[in-house]
């Protein structure tokens, strides 16, 4: 696999059924409401394989007035979200492409 420099993402509130898409860097942060989500690496497979995306993500909850608690950490593919997808009550987070060369 290749690495690439950032990630597009999609995220999800499930209460108000609001999408949110954006782009990622490697080592950046970024809040979906509560979440704050870190994209450690991105990779995806070359033009000439069956096409891959994987990104590794850390996403934290900030609960007001609490301690800080790990939600998800680890790779999730844009082929199979459900692979190693990221359990939340509220916010559903996936994997859509790599970004950059």
């Amino acid at each position: 696999m290749v690495s690439r420099p950032a990630a597009k993402l999609q995220g999800l509130d499930k209460i108000t059924a609001r999408t949110s898409t954006f782009t990622i860097a490697v080592g950046e942060t970024r809040a979906l409401g509560s979440l704050r989500i870190t994209l450690r690496a991105c990779k995806e497979n070359p033009p000439i394989e069956t096409p891959e995306t994987a990104a590794f993500l850390e996403v934290i909850e900030n609960k007001p007035g609490e301690q800080a608690e790990p939600v998800f950490s680890g790779w999730m593919f844009a082929s199979s979200p459900a692979l190693s997808a990221m359990e939340h009550p509220i916010y559903d987070v996936w994997v859509l492409s790599c970004e950059g060369d």
